[in-house]
């Protein structure tokens, strides 16, 4: 999404180690943040010892985290250099794909080009949302064997050229939704010249190849996901005027009975970021990116707490067993092993 910069008095810092930098017992890694605890429910999807690490930093706005099991590395995009990196235990950060959301001749005007959120069809094969080359593509190269080539999946819609598709997910069946804000053309805003359609929209992509208009009123959809049932679709909207998750019924290629899911607009006074990118687990709870942190909801959208941190927080990834929380933060990538 695009970086938002907000001035972030000191009298709104949280307590409870928010700043800290020391070394976790047992951990070579250095952890931020705190763990806010509203609801006793969270006690079973965050164990009491759980903290943030920063596994990895030195970025310009980290997103699009996907754990790969079978290559046992995570990656991640860093938008603005249109680059995505992997991350192992065994030798950290390490260049995978570049470049790997602008594949134009010329260097792009933009200051977001890069690929935003990453995902995997259901052969596998990993699925990218271009900002600079404005489509949805597969890479056409093996997992461990990544190179900038690419097949499109989706560029236009009506015949118009997309935005800047920012994050995806896809369905049992093999159908691709994915949202279309602006922040990856030049001005980032509605005003670009360059801007096609007139509107910011959620898509989805039938196996066919077909492409369907799902909503066209969200002002920034941002974060998707579907809920485990694949009944209910999940958007996040990152306009400061609106910080809301909504949540629709899925009625075949339409969605119906939309509403809010959960609305940031206190947290936004005074916390930095908006709501961005978003994991659902099996069970149905959220763990969404927003301000102040990663909020975590339950199925039906009350917060039972969150992971607290400083800098603005772009999106999240869990592990298959889900028993740890990948984040990108800013220039940070961190992780929470959630409970043992």
């Amino acid at each position: 999404m695009k970086r938002h910069i907000i001035i972030y008095f000191a009298a709104v810092l949280f307590s409870c180690n928010s700043n800290t930098s020391e070394k976790k017992e047992g951990s070579m890694y250095k952890t931020i943040g705190a763990i806010e605890r509203l609801e006793p429910a969270l006690d079973n999807i965050i164990s009491a010892k759980a903290k943030p690490e920063i596994i990895a930093e030195g970025f310009e706005w980290s997103e699009g985290p996907l754990w790969v099991e079978h290559h046992n590395m995570f990656l991640f995009s860093d938008v603005p250099m249109n680059t995505i990196y992997k991350w192992t235990e065994a030798k950290g950060k390490e260049v995978y794909l570049k470049p790997s959301g602008y594949t134009g001749a010329e260097p792009s005007v933009c200051k977001e080009p890069g690929s935003n959120g990453l995902t995997f069809d259901k052969n596998g094969n990993l699925v990218l949302c271009q900002h600079g080359d404005r489509r949805m593509a597969r890479m056409d190269a093996p997992l461990d064997k990544p190179e900038a080539k690419f097949i499109t999946l989706a560029d236009k819609y009506n015949g118009k050229r997309f935005s800047s598709p920012n994050d995806a997910a896809y369905n049992s069946a093999g159908e691709l939704f994915f949202t279309d804000p602006p922040y990856g053309l030049q001005t980032q805003d509605d005003s670009d010249t360059k801007k096609e359609i007139s509107f910011n929209g959620v898509y989805k992509v039938k196996t066919n190849g077909e492409v369907i208009l799902l909503v066209d009123s969200i002002t920034r959809p941002n974060g998707i996901a579907l809920t485990p049932d694949e009944k209910k679709l999940i958007v996040a909207c990152s306009d400061e005027a609106y910080p809301n998750w909504y949540v629709f019924d899925i009625n075949g290629d339409s969605l119906t009975n939309g509403k809010i899911f959960y609305s940031a607009a206190e947290e936004a006074r005074s916390m930095r970021g908006v709501p961005d990118g978003f994991k659902v687990d099996k069970n149905g709870n959220v763990y969404a990116t927003g301000p102040g942190g990663v909020y975590i909801f339950n199925s039906e959208g009350k917060k039972l707490g969150m992971i607290r941190l400083d800098n603005a927080t772009s999106n999240c990834a869990l592990s298959p067993d889900e028993k740890t929380l990948y984040i990108t933060n800013d220039m940070f990538v961190l992780r929470v092993k959630l409970r043992d």
